[in-house]
């Protein structure tokens, strides 16, 4: 019986030892797993703030746009302005065009 005890007791002893080794394995995988998902998150990130920072120069870009658009558009108020002034100018000279010419007759 004592021959049969330590076959048993050595088929025990390498179960265990087989499911030492496959946890020792699925540990191994689910950390190197764990690994891959922090270097995404890291690469995520980079990402991330790689966009921040993209969208604060083009939100920059259109705040210039916007002030530069009202610039233009003061520029064409002022411009209307003075066009309106110069044809009534143009006017005016006509008027006193035919005015000079009734004084000469």
């Amino acid at each position: 019986m004592a021959s049969a005890s330590s076959t048993s007791a050595r088929s025990l002893f390498a179960d265990s030892k087989m499911r030492l080794a496959d946890r020792v394995q699925v540990n191994v995988n689910n950390i190197s797993s764990l690994a891959r998902q922090i270097t995404r998150g890291s690469k995520s990130t980079e990402i991330l703030m790689h966009s921040s920072r993209n969208f604060a120069v083009a939100e920059q870009a259109m705040e210039n746009s916007e002030n530069n658009l009202k610039k233009l558009q003061a520029l064409c108020t002022h411009a209307n302005y003075q066009y309106d002034s110069i044809k009534k100018s143009t006017r005016q000279l006509e008027e006193v065009k035919e005015q000079v010419c009734a004084m000469q007759r």
